[in-house]
């Protein structure tokens, strides 16, 4: 154990209270935790290590961070907790010593398109109250400057309901600072028609080549065949003024087809309500490339991209406009606001300033306000998150990190620390979830878990301080001190991607030749131009296979099987050897439990109290109707094998009765990335950070390209799994791939065939390259902060 004394009766002079500094966990198991019991000491920095999926996050954050918020909620009435995400208290049989907790998480931030880093963080805010004070001309209230307010104006008569009730002529008028053309987003979106139909055919010939719109049976083809404004059998080319306008631009109305109801609408409109209105993230990849086809989007030409109208880009402060503050870099910005001397606002120059500040410090000041918010990577997003508790007098709280040092360059890491030991030297819990040694070696106490992941995992392997888990003898223990050696020999390219004057977000002009062939690294500091690089200059042809950063979409209903597409196969494998149906093996189809509708288990929705989630009885959490259950597939019927581990179901469909060649190579896929552990039917939502990147890289193993664009795959890794990582892009590189990595891991620089290091800075102090070469020039040459960590983590 740590320093932290246990409780127990207080010495003399001491105070009873002072004797509660642990937070007692006993009998934890969420998810797949194994009846853990630990103690954590508070006001003390404890670092949780382990491979990925060992139990770390369903200890940490879905044990004593959701107790602990969901004791908080039930302070509150019944009514405020009626708009509050209801909280089941977590499968543990005690918990004690809790303090308020405060998550600060990887989640993405929104990627609502009005959500920019200055609407998420409240800087906006401050600053729309600062201009509607001292911009000149005076334009009106805050809300004057605001992208995401339209202006509204409206007049007539009212009834005033009070004694004798009279008409009473009123009007109103709001003042907003949305640009009325692109409505506030900055971009206004085309449509290209090529995409959405061939116009040389008619209608009735099957002229739409929007996906899913088939011209015999769909009835959304049906409404426009027979609606009556158009003629279904003449070519779309030929159509006149008139009929092309009602057949593209058309206001919704209702007729009748083949006896029904229905209501038709332009086609224009219509692409726009069904496609452009949902989250291109959340779409199935057909959709989302026939979208990406067919869909431009060019910057707002009224308001040049600044989402904002006219009278609130003509009011300034000392010739700067609140466009042209939201554009500047956050460190700029934060110099402009230092200049202002104002004591009628004085409150809130000091709360931007020291916002701002907060920004810089963390290592954020190359962002914009106007940056989406959608576009920050997981390890900004939680840095953004870190500014609102970096000044607050809070002690005796509890903060849980999840990975903090990820998108972390070495040199950005030591101030991640500083800013961790901050936290708790004020008098904190501070709870991090952690994998890179640099953060781990900072830990006051360590709860290693594991051994191994999924149902292997589940288990306190060690507890102590970091010395005694160098002695240890667990996995993290013996990897602790792993440094990686550079390779003696490295391969030649087979040619050259060129990029010419990249000018992409912060880019300078970048000319770089990318090599083919081999295994290349594109490093550098947080913010110095390597996504802007790689994915805003390589094009995205049929021939580039980029697995980036974003989140999995999928609800509970989802799980390996059906997101890597390895259902299909097993389905018709199963339908072919029963002669029925592929859609009777499909929980969310033909084949689902009538009573819990395929999934498993019963929701019972208690309003403001936590939901009851209680087994199906008739189909005992299988999923399935029990006459599904009697159809059989080399012995086992579909909910045995949704029950496998990815392991034993590549042994099953590899060989024997069951040898099933396309759902074998998908599994092998998965099995390379390391989920071999996994369940074929474990929930999506159940999966840790580096199982579901590594899942989508599985997935992505399949698409047919010649380059590989990897985007920090380390994340989530613990340094035993980035041996595996470093295996799987050899053997991605040896098939005869291009694999390009944009990475911070110095295992994965000393690994690489070539090196693309940019700086020197973040911001505008980066986007130039600053080293091109193998590892080993890298370490000898020195010459850039990437060269000087990387000597230092191979001994040279």
């Amino acid at each position: 154990m740590s320093s932290a004394k246990r409780p127990g009766t207080p010495g003399p002079g001491s105070h009873v209270a002072d004797s509660h500094d642990l937070i007692r966990v006993h009998g934890a198991r969420e998810n797949n935790l194994k009846d853990v019991s630990v103690d954590i000491p508070k006001r003390r920095l404890t670092v949780f290590t382990g491979v990925s999926g060992s139990g770390k996050s369903s200890l940490v954050f879905n044990t004593i961070a959701a107790e602990s918020q969901r004791l908080i909620n039930e302070t509150y009435s019944a009514f405020v907790q009626g708009f509050m995400p209801t909280l089941a208290r977590p499968e543990v049989d005690v918990l004690d010593g809790l303090t308020t907790a405060i998550i600060v998480d990887q989640q993405r931030m929104g990627a609502d398109p009005r959500s920019t880093v200055g609407t998420a963080t409240d800087v906006n805010a401050m600053l729309r109250i600062l201009f509607s004070r001292l911009g000149e001309p005076h334009i009106g209230p805050p809300s004057a400057y605001s992208f995401n307010t339209a202006s509204v104006r409206a007049s007539g008569a009212i009834t005033v309901e009070r004694g004798n009730k009279k008409a009473v002529r009123a009007t109103f008028e709001r003042t907003g600072g949305m640009c009325t053309h692109c409505e506030g987003r900055g971009t206004v979106s085309d449509i290209d028609l090529t995409q959405l139909y061939d116009d040389s055919k008619s209608l009735a010939e099957g002229a739409f080549t929007i996906p899913g719109w088939k011209s015999d049976s769909q009835w959304t083809v049906q409404v426009y065949a027979q609606s009556g404004f158009v003629d279904p059998d003449k070519p779309i080319r030929e159509y006149t003024e008139k009929e092309l306008r009602d057949f593209l631009y058309g206001e919704p109305v209702k007729v009748k087809v083949n006896g029904v109801n229905l209501t038709y609408e332009g086609l224009i409109p219509k692409i726009q309500k069904s496609f452009l209105s949902k989250d291109k993230e959340a779409m199935q990849p057909h959709i989302r490339a026939f979208v990406e086809r067919a869909v431009t989007f060019t910057t707002c030409p009224e308001c040049e991209g600044t989402r904002l109208s006219e009278g609130a880009r003509s009011s300034k402060i000392k010739k700067i406009s609140i466009a042209d503050a939201c554009a500047m870099e956050i460190r700029d910005l934060a110099e402009w606001v230092r200049d202002l001397t104002e004591p009628s606002v004085a409150p809130l120059l000091t709360a931007l300033r020291d916002t701002l500040d907060s920004f810089v410090e963390i290592g954020l000041g190359y962002l914009s306000l106007d940056r989406p918010a959608g576009t920050l990577s997981g390890g900004e997003a939680q840095r953004v998150k870190m500014i609102r508790h970096l000044g607050s007098s809070l002690t005796d709280t509890t903060y849980v990190f999840d990975e903090p040092t990820v998108g972390l360059h070495p040199h950005d890491i030591q101030r991640m620390n500083d800013l961790l030991l901050r936290l708790r030297d004020k008098g904190n819990t501070v709870l991090v979830v952690e994998h890179k040694p640099e953060a781990i070696a900072i830990a006051d106490h360590v709860v290693d878990l594991g051994p191994g992941a999924g149902t292997a995992g589940g288990t306190v392997c060690f507890e102590g301080t970091v010395e005694e888990l160098r002695a240890a003898d667990t996995v993290t223990g013996r990897h602790l001190d792993d440094r990686a050696v550079l390779k003696e020999s490295v391969r030649k390219p087979a040619g050259a991607l060129e990029i010419r004057d990249a000018r992409t977000h912060n880019l300078q002009g970048v000319d770089v030749d990318v090599p083919l062939g081999v295994l290349c690294v594109v490093t550098g500091v947080a913010g110095s131009g390597k996504s802007s690089l790689i994915h805003g200059s390589v094009p995205a042809g049929a021939d580039v296979v980029s697995v980036d950063q974003s989140p999995i979409k999928g609800s509970r209903r989802s799980n390996p099987a059906t997101y890597t597409g390895l259902l299909d196969p097993i389905r018709k494998a199963f339908a072919k050897a029963n002669g029925v149906k592929p859609a009777l093996f499909s929980a969310n189809s033909e084949g689902a439990c009538p009573t819990c509708n395929g999934a498993g288990v019963i929701y019972t929705d208690l309003a403001m109290m936590a939901g009851v989630a209680t087994p199906c009885e008739d189909c005992e959490g299988k999923r399935f109707q029990p006459a599904v259950l009697e159809y059989r597939f080399g012995g086992r019927d579909i909910s045995e094998v949704l029950a496998m581990s990815v392991d034993q179901a590549e042994e099953f469909f590899g060989a024997g009765e069951a040898r099933t060649p396309a759902a074998h190579k998908i599994l092998q896929r998965l099995s390379d990335v390391g989920l071999g552990y996994l369940t074929l039917g474990q929930p999506l939502t159940t999966l840790s950070g580096g199982e579901r990147q590594r899942l989508k890289l599985a997935t992505h193993m399949g698409e047919k390209g010649g380059v590989y664009v990897l985007d920090e795959p380390t994340t989530g890794l613990h340094l035993a799994d980035v041996e595996q990582l470093l295996g799987l892009l050899d053997r991605l590189v040896d098939a005869g791939k291009s694999v390009i990595v944009i990475e911070h891991h110095q295992a994965v620089m000393a690994h690489a065939d070539w090196i693309i290091d940019l700086g020197p800075g973040a911001g505008h102090d980066g986007g130039r390259v600053v080293f091109e070469g193998t590892p080993a020039d890298l370490v000898a040459d020195r010459s850039t902060l990437t060269g000087e960590h990387l000597a230092a983590y191979v001994g040279a």
